[in-house]
């Protein structure tokens, strides 16, 4: 089958911790990635970029804009709406549920990421190449909006994730209504990027559940199914990394070995090697650069 549709494969996560980041670097050296993106408030993240500086950048770099994980890089003082007693962030669950009552701060949002933005500037040396926000936190309003509006500064301006499946991804089993509310949600901010010229794909797949990586077919079972054109893999991959018990929503045994699961199933012999059966030209790790819509 001759390639029709464009595909970027976006390991989320980096920085997380060590053996998350070492398993993202390494499917970076081995071509198997597009790109990575940085969480820059984790206190792993500025020796994750020196080994990917170390290694020579085998893939790109993007901001994994966060608001629910660690502490901010602002004092709790400057952000009192962001964060709980302890001074961490709140939860994801308790940060939906303030978003959705207004207790969250359109300033402190702001200020939070542009902060963010800065010190993944002073990082990496340049400003992202792709930006999304851990957790999908960004879909929901007016986070969209603030994000939007601190990436305008950038020329060229970087490659945003659209949130948003396409029907035949949607019919896939898992977290049926929770992706069918990002997509809703995504789909509005997606527009907003479209018209605004942000870089992107016109439709995004992951994963749905822990179990799903555990299957080697996975991801071409996934990408077979998908209809658009220009699709954004998401994954989450990497080595066992128990530097994330008690931080990252304190994940179960199952999303541990997840991680682990993704990591082989992206290195598997012929997992890049079937793109072209089913009709996808995989863009490796100098893209993407521009909109990655593609004419059939």
């Amino acid at each position: 089958m001759a390639s029709s549709r464009s595909l970027v494969i976006v390991a989320d996560d980096f920085g997380i911790g060590p053996e998350t980041s070492r398993g993202i670097l390494e499917l970076g050296q081995e071509g198997r990635i597009t790109a990575a993106v940085l969480l820059v408030n984790s206190p792993f993240a500025g020796e994750a970029v020196r080994k990917w500086k170390l290694n020579r950048r085998p893939m790109k770099l993007g901001w994994h804009a966060n608001l629910t994980l660690d502490r901010p890089l602002l004092t709790p003082s400057e952000i009192p709406s962001l964060v709980g007693p302890d001074g961490r962030f709140w939860s994801l669950r308790q940060f939906l549920r303030r978003a959705a009552f207004g207790k969250l701060r359109r300033s402190e949002i702001e200020a939070e990421w542009s902060a963010q933005w800065h010190r993944y500037v002073d990082l990496v040396g340049e400003p992202p190449a792709i930006v999304n926000s851990h957790h999908h936190v960004a879909v929901f309003p007016p986070l969209g909006d603030v994000l939007l509006q601190i990436l305008r500064k950038q020329k060229p301006l970087p490659y945003v994730r659209r949130v948003r499946e396409d029907w035949q991804s949607l019919l896939a089993p898992g977290s049926l209504w929770k992706r069918i509310m990002l997509t809703a949600f995504g789909t509005l901010l997606a527009r907003r990027c479209e018209s605004e010229g942000f870089p992107g794909c016109e439709c995004l797949i992951g994963i749905n559940n822990g179990r799903d990586p555990m299957r080697p077919s996975f991801f071409a079972e996934r990408l077979a199914s998908a209809g658009a054109e220009s699709i954004e893999l998401m994954c989450h991959p990497g080595y066992r990394d128990e530097s994330l018990n008690g931080r990252d929503g304190n994940p179960s045994e199952i999303e541990l070995a997840s991680r682990e699961a993704e990591l082989r199933s992206l290195r598997r012999g012929d997992s890049l090697e079937c793109l072209a059966d089913l009709g996808y030209d995989f863009q490796g790790p100098s893209g993407p650069q521009a909109p990655t819509r593609r004419a059939a």
